[in-house]
């Protein structure tokens, strides 16, 4: 855990990116709606700390990495060992296997943390 009783979600990605490799239109999957049609990455981690703090409060802390300007190490031994695509999600410091931001997927994987 991060904080005390807290889940860090750490998003890792480019600044560039976008939130999923799925079209951001009205069939997307993702669950979230207010970064809807953008698809940027930036503007989707906004939406998850946005809608994290409402269904959990202080519990659950959202981080984006972009990697454009150095990579941290421990992102670096995680790319190195697993090559998982981008956007990376990272539930207390556990690569999960969403390989996109989808709202139901990572709240899956808060609620295994909790």
């Amino acid at each position: 855990m991060g904080m005390t009783g807290t889940v860090t979600v750490e998003i890792v990605g480019l600044k560039t990116s976008e939130c999923s490799p799925f079209p951001c239109d009205e069939n997307r999957t993702c669950g979230l709606t207010g970064c809807y049609l953008s698809g940027k990455l930036e503007n989707a981690v906004a939406e998850l700390k946005q809608v994290f703090g409402r269904v959990y409060g202080n519990q659950v802390d959202v981080q984006l990495t972009l990697i454009d300007n150095g990579v941290p190490d421990h992102i670096r031994k995680i790319i190195e060992k697993e090559y998982p695509p981008l956007p990376m999600v990272l539930v207390n410091g556990r690569l999960t296997r969403i390989g996109r931001i989808s709202l139901d997927r990572i709240k899956n994987e808060i609620e295994k943390e909790l």
